[in-house]
Parts: structure tokens; sequence; C-alpha cells
């Protein structure tokens, strides 16, 4: 997992995703279930982190702090050069492997 360009509550929430442990600080939290990562901010569940996927998930709200979370979660798990969460006139977007789709809440990353 690299991490350049964190925050440092998202590379501890990225590091307790990696060790497979629940944690919680501030708005974030993470709960490890049968070795699947749940993260939620404000209580919202934002992604699912297994050994193969990452599924992202706005919340509820398209906030700057959620697409912080989720492309911190995206740089530590899946290809940090081509998947991310973005927003251009006021509406989201995702890319996966450089392939640009509109923002689609519960969309896998494998």
């Amino acid at each position: 997992m690299r991490q350049t360009h964190v925050r440092k509550i998202e590379r501890q929430m990225c590091d307790a995703i990696a060790n497979g442990r629940d944690w919680k600080s501030g708005n974030t939290q993470v709960i490890t279930i049968n070795d699947v990562a749940w993260v939620y901010l404000h209580g919202n569940h934002i992604a699912t982190v297994t050994d193969n996927s990452v599924s992202v998930y706005d919340g509820g709200w398209q906030s700057v702090t959620t697409k912080s979370r989720l492309n911190a979660i995206l740089h530590g798990f899946c290809n940090s050069g081509t998947d991310r969460v973005y927003q251009r006139q006021h509406i989201w977007y995702l890319k996966d492997n450089n392939v640009e789709h509109k923002f689609v809440n519960g969309y896998t990353f494998g």
C-alpha cells in the first residue's frame, strides 16, 4: 500500500483496513467483519474493501471529505495511477483503469 499526500486520518484508516482491525477517529470509522472492511464517514457507509475489490459509495453526501476518503482508499488498495473519484462542474465521476464513468453508488473496482 503506497501512501503519499494522504492526511494522517486517512493513512490511519488505510492502515486499519490493511491490518483487518476496527478503528475510529473523529468522523471516520472502519469496522472489519470476516476480512471485509466497512468504512463509514459521519455514520454513513462510504466503502467496502475486500481482498479482491473496493466498492465506493457517497453515503448520501458528495462532499470534499467523502471524496478525499474514497481517493485515499482507492490510492491504497487499487491502482493509484488510474483509479479515482473526482468532480467536474458539480458532478461526480470516477475513473476505473483510466476509463471515465459517471459516479454510481456501489461502484466496484475489481
